[in-house]
């Protein structure tokens, strides 16, 4: 019996198998992926890795990247290290963070699929959270399509931005002196 049970996989080698075939691959760097767990947020984080930062921060880092099956999906804490930042294992981090290097800034990007927006009480909790920042703060919201960002449009901060992932070439900017940019208090 042991000799037979030994040759068999157990179910719960199978199983997890089976989730790891299911997981959404996600190119971070040419030649570099991760893998996200199932599901329509997932796959609005691979949308703004893959789609979104090479149109709108070109050669841009992935520093994070949530994910719903782990919170912290990939995580380049050596690299927010450098920009200034340092996050608790209890920080609430926007789902996907990108060091937009040619112009020095995060991008810190919400992926809204069924909670809310960049609104100005999260806008308020990513300032705090990445406040020694050396790099500017871009505030992006990310939605799978229109319909989903009508439902949030009266909450979306002013000075953010709103990428729709069904057309990945265009940009929502929400009001202020600049297209695309951190806003910096001092200005």
């Amino acid at each position: 019996m042991t000799t037979y049970l030994a040759e068999r996989d157990t179910l719960v080698a199978r199983y997890a198998n089976e989730r790891e075939q299911n997981r959404i691959p996600v190119e971070i760097a040419p030649g570099k992926k991760i893998t996200l767990s199932t599901g329509e947020h997932s796959e609005l984080i691979r949308a703004i890795i893959e789609e979104f930062a090479p149109r709108f921060a070109p050669g841009s880092l992935l520093v994070y990247a949530g994910d719903t099956g782990d919170k912290w999906g990939y995580f380049d804490a050596a690299l927010l290290v450098e920009l200034g930042v340092t996050i608790d294992s209890h920080a609430k981090m926007p789902d996907v963070v990108l060091h937009y290097t040619e112009r020095n800034w995060l991008l810190l990007v919400e992926s809204v699929t069924s909670h809310g927006p960049v609104d100005g009480k999260r806008h308020a909790e990513l300032a705090g959270l990445f406040a020694g920042a050396t790099a500017g703060l871009v505030y992006v919201t990310a939605f799978p399509n229109r319909a989903v960002m009508a439902r949030y449009l009266p909450e979306i901060a002013w000075e953010t931005e709103v990428w729709v992932a069904d057309a990945p070439s265009h940009l929502i900017h929400f009001n202020g002196e600049r297209f695309l940019g951190p806003y910096n208090v001092s200005e």
